[in-house]
């Protein structure tokens, strides 16, 4: 069995943050979020990871990220492009933004062997997610149908700058994952944390467990990706041209209701940070700063040997 890999989505670019998140600097000595990531990734067993990127920002990526943590890990790049698709699927003259997290793992469909993880470039997770996961898909008494999520309360994932769109999860008695709705508009308010639907707000419990795209996979998964994508592109691509994606955890839902997996929930009560919006930096910067502190990470991030 191949040890497991850690696959990084970070070819997007945030809209509503404005500009490369994935390389903006949070530590004191420059560190991204994502080289946090990689670091507890480390720390937890990983030896390689798998960097899903464009070519439009490959030599700022390789330059900034990738030289400096190619010393500690074994490094990979694929390339998510409007290009790679099916033959039989034509990508309008005009669309600009990648075709979403399941086209990523498509582009990266030849380098992925064995169990990886996945997580979101622009996402800290906690160091505690990174050991669960791990651990989960080193079991070699799993079966290539079993996956894993790494499940977070709600309240350890909002921010207190505007809205964000969250997987409410739904699990079993076993704690394995029955389904994912995803909720593309909910707030943090003075009292409670809500969504809004069809112009009303609904409240949900602060432990509800979220999925913040981090699961636990195998090369069953690009599988299904690679049997699915032409239909669910050329249904996506009617309804919205330029901005239909084909996501990740849709992909996972679809099999779950299926019987084509089965996903277990790996709750933690690890808080996320992320810079949804500008305004979130400095949060993760003093958070980042307290943990330092607290000796969970050192000074210089890559002066470890």
């Amino acid at each position: 069995m191949n040890k497991p890999v850690l696959v990084v989505l970070a070819a997007g670019i945030g809209s509503r943050y404005g500009g490369l998140k994935q390389m903006d600097p949070v530590g004191r000595n420059g560190e991204a979020i994502i080289e946090y990531s990689v670091f507890d990734a480390i720390e937890a067993g990983f030896e390689d990871v798998i960097f899903i990127i464009n070519h439009k920002i490959e030599k700022d990526f390789k330059d900034i990220i990738g030289q400096r943590v190619e010393p500690y890990i074994s490094v990979q790049y694929a390339f998510q492009e409007l290009e790679d698709i099916p033959e039989s699927i034509k990508a309008p003259k005009d669309r600009v933004k990648p075709f979403g997290t399941a086209h990523a793992l498509y582009a990266a469909r030849h380098l992925i062997k064995g169990p990886f993880a996945i997580i979101n470039a622009d996402d800290y997770y906690g160091q505690e997610a990174y050991i669960k996961l791990f651990d989960f898909l080193s079991d070699t008494t799993k079966d290539q149908t079993d996956y894993a999520m790494v499940g977070y309360q709600l309240k350890n994932t909002v921010t207190e700058n505007g809205y964000v769109s969250r997987g409410i999860c739904s699990l079993d008695t076993d704690e394995n994952l029955e389904n994912v709705v995803e909720r593309v508009h909910i707030e943090k308010g003075a009292k409670d944390i809500a969504y809004l639907e069809n112009e009303v707000w609904i409240t949900l419990p602060e432990e509800t467990i979220v999925s913040m795209n981090m699961w636990g996979l195998k090369p069953s998964l690009i599988e299904e990706i690679e049997g699915t994508i032409v239909d669910f592109l050329k249904e996506a691509l009617k309804v919205n041209p330029l901005k239909g994606e084909f996501y990740l955890p849709y992909v996972v839902d679809q099999m779950v209701q299926k019987s084509k997996a089965n996903v277990k929930v790996l709750k933690t009560n690890e808080k996320w940070y992320g810079v949804t919006y500008q305004e979130d930096k400095a949060m993760v910067v003093e958070a980042i700063s307290q943990m330092i502190d607290a000796g969970k990470y050192p000074e210089k991030l890559w002066r470890i040997k």
